[in-house]
């Protein structure tokens, strides 16, 4: 077998998430649309491909990393160009080089960088609706000026660190921990009012994620925003589990896997 590392960027709209789940070809996937091609590119010999992370659907990357293992011997750089010139215009290889046969996408990474990105538009923008979460406020009749975003910054400070987050994840009793460590958390301005929003985004960057753990972050930091929730809210959510979810998990058309480091 022949290995090499690849980093893909899609736009998830018309996909079901990364994961092949062997569904019918009514609910396509990303991982499935790229191995038919790269079945096709193998002359449908045994081939496998391996990700770094099983984003879910509508979720969409810049930086997924992945390890194609094929059975024919194909320079890298060909190999990106056959894949792009038979994938969808929504799917790209961005890079593509040689890895070694133990490299495993997801255990062998140091961290993982995703974006959040959300507007205060009163009237949500159709030109960013399958990138840009709108975050209208709680009342039809207040404006985006009621939520509080001073306060959503300040949040995001709680969240750095090493943290049980069983109350920001979708529960899993495969998951061993609920421990994960937070290395950067913080709202910036995306610079995008040339589209006719203001919009922000929520950048986190940890060594792992739990299922849907950003959504819900962001759900609790957006409830924080409207003034339903308050900054002891979160801060007693990092500390003690239970049974029901601190906020709703926010939409997943705003979520993009950004990079993954090594």
């Amino acid at each position: 077998m022949y290995y090499h590392r690849a980093v893909i960027a899609y736009k998830s709209s018309s996909y079901f998430g990364w994961q092949d789940l062997g569904v019918n070809e009514e609910k396509p996937t990303v991982q499935a649309t790229i191995q038919q091609v790269l079945n096709k590119i193998c002359k449908y010999q045994d081939c496998s491909i391996a990700a770094a992370s099983r984003t879910d659907a509508g979720v969409h990357a810049r930086g997924q990393v992945v390890k194609f293992s094929i059975p024919i011997a194909v320079e890298s750089g060909k190999l990106l160009q056959g894949l792009n010139s038979l994938l969808p215009a929504d799917i790209r290889i961005q890079k593509c080089e040689p890895c070694q046969p133990d490299f495993n996408p997801n255990r062998d990474s140091k961290s993982k960088c995703y974006h959040y990105y959300f507007c205060l538009d009163s009237i949500s923008n159709p030109v960013l609706s399958e990138f840009v979460a709108h975050l209208p406020s709680i009342s039809k009749t207040q404006s985006a000026d009621t939520i509080d975003l001073d306060s959503m910054k300040q949040a995001c400070e709680l969240f750095i660190g090493e943290h049980d987050f069983y109350n920001f994840a979708m529960r899993d009793q495969n998951i061993g921990s609920t421990r994960r460590t937070i290395f950067d958390c913080e709202i910036l301005n995306a610079g995008l009012s040339a589209l006719g929003s203001e919009v922000y985004y929520l950048k986190i960057e940890g060594n792992g994620f739990l299922r849907q753990m950003i959504r819900y972050i962001v759900g609790a930091l957006f409830e924080l925003g409207r003034g339903q929730l308050s900054l002891d809210d979160i801060r007693e959510a990092l500390e003690q589990h239970r049974e029901q979810k601190l906020s709703p998990k926010a939409k997943s058309c705003g979520l993009h896997l950004i990079e993954i480091r090594y």
